[in-house]
């Protein structure tokens, strides 16, 4: 798929979507970007990359909207379906919150690719669409194959991991029904430095890790990927003639008590949990498939010093 292509990629301002902007624009690639509010402060930090002013046109869009969803899409090559809502604290009624909003959306705009004629659509799905898994077998990777239970994950009201499996199986069926060229990716834990103001989920994870002192915390494993990584891979999905079908996105497997150890190293200062309890031993998740594809990713270090780094300069740690 050659350069100077037109894209739109829907959620623009967010974590994960500015960084593909950013990298898309240095690609050369024209981009329509949508966002509920191009005006809104938190979207400012978009125009101001590089070659933002002759080729990034942002539409006012609510996905809910297939109207304005199509206006954004019509006249676009590809799609980058990153939008997707995530749950604040509180959640009072995942259905209208979540998961309603997740699989409506992701709808509209593959119903407007297909009418455009777009010749492939990179949906971001989730880890979590992979990794709540009951019934797979101990200590088997999971891969591709693996779904998220979508009734497990409604009994432990896990509302996110099941908007995130709802939206992506509906985009595999409408790929099926419909012949429409779609590619899904399951990013895992984002980290890396931030591009928009507002401080996205994943990044509070590790401010709240660094400042809020937790007396104990549950040695997990945390399966980390760089945002910039994941930029990387989404354009691969995009540009690889022999991509299909679903890419795990993810780079290191680690306990939490470890990469509490590494963070120790580098910044001994912070507030870090006083002990760890051992929780059941979670399956790795492979992306060999996506390495395959020609995916690399960089050292978890690097991400936790740009990171921490960016938390700084933005005043969110000191």
């Amino acid at each position: 798929m050659g350069e100077k292509e037109k894209v739109c990629v829907t959620g623009a301002g967010g974590y994960v979507a500015s960084w593909l902007v950013k990298l898309l624009l240095s690609k050369g690639y024209t981009v329509h970007g949508t966002l509920r509010d191009p005006q809104n402060e938190k979207n400012s930090h978009l125009m101001k990359l590089e070659k933002a002013s002759e080729n990034l046109k942002l539409f006012k869009v609510d996905l809910l909207d297939y109207n304005l969803v199509s206006a954004a899409i019509t006249g676009c090559d590809g799609v980058f379906h990153v939008a997707s809502p995530v749950p604040s604290s509180s959640v009072s009624d995942p259905e209208v919150q979540l998961i309603e909003p997740a699989v409506k959306g992701t709808i509209n705009v593959l119903k407007a690719c297909s009418l455009a004629n777009v010749k492939r659509v990179v949906v971001v799905s989730s880890g979590r669409a992979v990794s709540v898994n009951p019934d797979w077998p101990k200590g088997r990777v999971k891969d591709e194959t693996c779904w998220s239970d979508k009734e497990h994950c409604r009994r432990i009201k896990y509302w996110y991991a099941l908007s995130k499996t709802e939206a992506e199986s509906e985009a595999l069926e409408f790929a099926k029904t419909s012949g429409l060229d779609v590619v899904r990716v399951c990013p895992t834990f984002v980290l890396g430095p931030m591009l928009q103001s507002t401080t996205n989920a994943s990044s509070l994870s590790l401010i709240r890790l660094l400042k809020e002192g937790f007396e104990e915390q549950e040695n997990k494993l945390q399966k980390i990927v760089d945002v910039r990584d994941v930029a990387e891979a989404l354009l691969l999905a995009y540009e690889k003639t022999e991509a299909d079908g679903r890419y795990i996105c993810t780079a290191h497997m680690i306990k939490s008590q470890d990469l509490v150890e590494i963070l120790k190293t580098i910044y001994p200062g912070y507030n870090y949990p006083k002990k760890f309890t051992e929780v059941d031993e979670e399956e790795k998740l492979s992306s060999e498939k996506l390495q395959n594809l020609g995916w690399s990713y960089r050292p978890l270090e690097e991400t936790l010093v740009d990171s921490i780094e960016g938390y700084r300069r933005a005043g969110l740690v000191v």
